[in-house]
Order: C-alpha cells, then structure tokens, then sequence
C-alpha cells in the first residue's frame, strides 16, 4: 500500500547473532508499523483519542509514544540450521491494550480469568439425587426379625412397585438417580413405589447388637409379606438388583399370587461358587475387624461396575467409592453378605410341559418376568442361566449395552424398556402411551438412540 494513503511498511532488517541482518526480504518480517499519515488525519484521530480518554491531544501523543510496543514474532525463517532462535526476544506472557487501543479496535480491556463469575445458571431438572429423601415418606415397619426401614414415593392409591437394593447399597443410592430421571418422574404419576431396605442397610444406621442374628435370605424375602401387610398390598410388581433381585425372585417363586411382575436386574439364582465365597468371606471377616478397607471397595466395586470402570465414568465411580468409605456401616454390611454368600439355590427349572409328575408352574416362575443385565456386567453369564430355568412363554433375557450398572450408566435404555414391559402386561396403558411419546420427542431432540440388545 502506498505511504502517501497512510500504508504500512515493513520494519528494517533485524540483526541476528553475528550482526548480519536476518535472511530473507523485508516483505517477510513479522513485525510492520504504520507510517505517517497526512497531519489532517492524524490530527483528527488524536482530537478522537483525546475526547475518549478526556485529555489533550498532546497528552494523547506522548501517551501514544510511550505505550507503543514491538512485537517480534519468530518464525521458520529466524532460525539458523540447528534450529536455534537467532532472535534474542521473548513472547509476552499476556496481551495488553491501552485505553486508546481498546477504543480504535473496538475491543474491552482483558480481564484476569479469577474475574469470571458464573451467574444464574439453573438445570432443566433441578431435583437430583438427594431429592428422593424429601419426596419419599420413611416409615418402620415391624417384622419378626426386627423392623425394617421402607421409603414411600408417590400416591398409596396407584399400583405398587417394590425395589430391592444390592450389596453396599440402599434405596436411595441404587434408585434415586433412576427414579429422578425424566421418563421415570412420569411414571411415577401412575405407581406408587416402596422401597425396602435390608436391615441395618439405611444411611446413618447404628450398629446391629452383637447378639442379633441376621435374617437369611429366605427370611429377607419372608419380610415383604409383613411390608405387604402393613400397607394393605394385595399385588406388587417387583424391581431388584442384584441381592435384591435374588430376594423378590424368592418371594415371588414362595407366593406367586402376590406378585404381577418382576423387573430383575443381574440376579443370581445359584448357590455361590469357590471364589465368590472366598472373597466374600474375606470381605465380611475384614469388615467386622478393619472396617471398609480397600480390598473391600476394591471388590464392591468389581460387583457393581466390572473391570476398568473409570474409563466409562470417572465421576460416577468416584461417588461410589466415597459412599462405601463414608455412608456404609461396616458391621452391618458384613452381616449381609454373610447371609448372601450362604444363600441357596432357588430350586427354578425349566420343566417341558406334559413331563410325567411334574408341572411347569411348581417348578419355575409363573409370572411375566424381564431379566435385565449390562454386557460389562460381570453377572452376566448368572442371568443367562436364570433365563435357561424361566418359562420362554412368560420372559425376556435382555443385554443393554456398553454399561455394568445399568440403573446409573443408560437409565434411558432401562427406562424404555421398563415402560414397554409394564404397556405390554396392561398396567396404565394410555397413560404410558402419552409417556411413551414424550420420550420419542426427547429422543429426536438428542443424538444418542436407543440400542437394546433383545434376547
């Protein structure tokens, strides 16, 4: 651009080491400066500058002068042939602007980052976790084998779900997140759930007395026809994981009457393996005298999220960890995993039918059941022989992939497909169909699709 229209020239060669100007044509120096304008304009933008920062353009001028900096930028050109910088400069550590340069280019001064702040920022669902400890009603209810601790969420006059929790864990821990996802807060206008809690197994519990004996799971299940009772409950649909499932899988095979339907995730119908009684008995044994050591953790967290966890969900997993360190009673937990590990078998079989003296309903669940497991899960080759001993007629075998705990890694998947199981046995089926075409709008919204692995 010409000097006489006020253009930029290119600054003069610049010396390196040996005093020899730096290679390379003016045209490719990194660094320009503007050269006079004619007195006119460069009077009128001092007049400007003067205006903005309300001082005389002489002021501005020496301002101008003394503020007015050189940067030198290096490139491949400024090196020599052992690629060492041949410039004895120094990049800024943070651009800076004057007043007048913020006013020409139209731009704020820069702000540390410690000036940010954060303000009103609100979730779309602003209930989380703990919101199921205000929204639930905690009652006592009295057993033979002590009381029990059940939490009651939603309208007593709508059908029943009852949920059972796994090891380590109670109600809110393995079924708040669920139950506070989206889709589940709509069904939740259609059931009335109870979630029981094994004994001693609620936050904050005391220790059990040493003199009490805990119940076996034979009698954990026996418990809910006192829950039952105590609530008026002629007919449940039952929801457990894990240890849970194994309970609800009990009573419903003792008093098939009492239960619609069964949601059961990663249950286990044997007696326990070597291995499994051995760790587990070194677990308890650790718990008892230690207290929650890492060994234990370490293996809590294997039965919940399988191997290499953290590479899916490193928050979830931490949140875990500090609830086994800080919210568990080690005492108490023992004591159910001493009666997990000596649990029996569940005595199901899949009989054929019209098997001379035997009948296909003494023998296996007559009740819809979904079986419902993660393929990280390491549980999964247990629900593929509990499916072997269910009626094909009346259940599902289902794999949801890419996840082990499956109510915290794809609650929308799970959600799904409980939705359809409860719309296919007829419970509230046009208000699940309005549900249902909530979430197909919520699905389009999102890029994430739903891929369930039916078996």
């Amino acid at each position: 651009m010409p000097q006489s229209e006020g253009g930029y020239v290119s600054m003069p060669a610049v010396l390196n080491g040996n005093g020899n100007g730096s290679s390379g044509g003016s045209i490719y120096q990194t660094t320009t400066e503007p050269t006079s304008s004619p007195s006119s304009v460069f009077e009128s933008v001092k007049r400007v500058i003067g205006q903005a920062i309300k001082s005389s353009p002489g002021d501005s001028e020496e301002l101008l002068r003394s503020e007015r900096q050189t940067i030198i930028v290096v490139n491949s050109r400024d090196r020599d042939k052992t690629g060492k910088t041949l410039l004895n400069t120094k990049m800024p550590s943070a651009p800076t602007h004057t007043a007048e340069e913020a006013h020409l280019l139209g731009t704020m001064p820069i702000d540390p980052m410690d000036d940010i702040e954060l303000r009103s920022v609100q979730l779309q669902f602003p209930n989380a976790r703990g919101s199921i400890l205000e929204a639930c009603e905690q009652r006592r209810v009295p057993t033979d084998k002590g009381d029990i601790h059940v939490a009651i969420q939603g309208d007593t006059s709508k059908p029943a779900i009852v949920t059972y929790h796994d090891l380590g864990l109670n109600y809110a821990t393995s079924f708040a997140g669920f139950f506070n996802y989206p889709v589940m807060r709509g069904l939740l206008e259609n059931f009335c759930v109870y979630h029981v809690t094994a004994p001693g197994q609620e936050e904050g519990a005391p220790t059990l007395p040493e003199d009490y004996v805990y119940p076996t799971m034979d009698e954990l299940a026996a418990q809910l026809l006192f829950v039952l009772s105590h609530f008026g409950l002629k007919s449940i649909i039952g929801f457990g994981v894990g240890a849970g499932a194994n309970i609800l899988a009990r009573f419903a095979h003792g008093h098939p009457d009492k239960v619609g339907a069964l949601c059961l995730i990663n249950c286990v119908s044997t007696q326990p393996g070597w291995i499994e009684w051995g760790y587990q008995s070194f677990n308890a044994r650790f718990l008892r005298t230690k207290g929650m050591t890492q060994g234990v953790i370490d293996y809590l967290m294997w039965h919940h999220f399988g191997r290499n966890p953290e590479e899916r969900n490193h928050d979830l997993v931490q949140m875990y960890k500090q609830h086994f360190e800080r919210a568990v009673n080690p005492t108490n937990l023992a004591m159910l995993i001493n009666a997990y590990i000596h649990r029996n078998d569940l005595h199901l079989a899949r009989t054929p039918p019209g098997t001379p003296g035997t009948e296909t309903a003494a023998t296996t669940l007559k009740m819809p059941v979904i079986n419902i497991t993660g393929s990280l899960s390491p549980h999964v080759d247990d629900t593929v022989t509990f499916n072997g001993r269910l009626d094909p007629t009346n259940s599902s075998w289902m794999k949801i992939s890419d996840c082990a705990l499956v109510l915290e890694e794809q609650p929308a998947k799970l959600a799904e497909a409980f939705r359809l199981f409860l719309q296919g046995e007829g419970y509230a089926v046009g208000t699940l169909q309005k549900l249902a075409r909530k979430i197909s709008m919520a699905s389009r919204s999102s890029s994430n699709q739903i891929d369930l692995s039916v078996h």
